[in-house]
């Protein structure tokens, strides 16, 4: 019998099966024990996109919890509404804290 190193293998099971473990002791296993951490980060704005290719007319959807709801369809309108929705991301109060001093619109 040998006292030193040896290759590794898998730990024999209680039964004797010989079936490995499937995390080895004293290693954090890669699924969080805490399910409901919240790093108090939620979406706000969205910007669907749908451009399916050749000949398809492409449209675009924003919309905002402050309300916002806007659809367009064709190109040109489909760049003004994304143009125009990171524009809203800038200045939705939902988004953007109000700052101290900031003159109300």
């Amino acid at each position: 019998m040998t006292t030193g190193p040896r290759s590794a293998e898998p730990t024999p099971a209680t039964d004797g099966g010989g079936a490995p473990k499937v995390v080895a002791e004293g290693v954090p296993s890669a699924v969080r024990s805490d399910l409901g951490w919240d790093d108090g980060r939620r979406p706000v704005a969205w910007l669907h996109i749908t451009a399916p290719g050749r000949g398809v007319t492409p449209s675009v959807r924003s919309w905002c919890v402050c309300g916002r709801d806007l659809f367009a369809a064709g190109q040109r309108r489909a760049l003004a509404l994304i143009a125009d929705h990171e524009q809203h991301r800038t200045a939705c109060p939902h988004i953007t804290p109000a700052q101290e001093g900031r003159k109300a619109a």
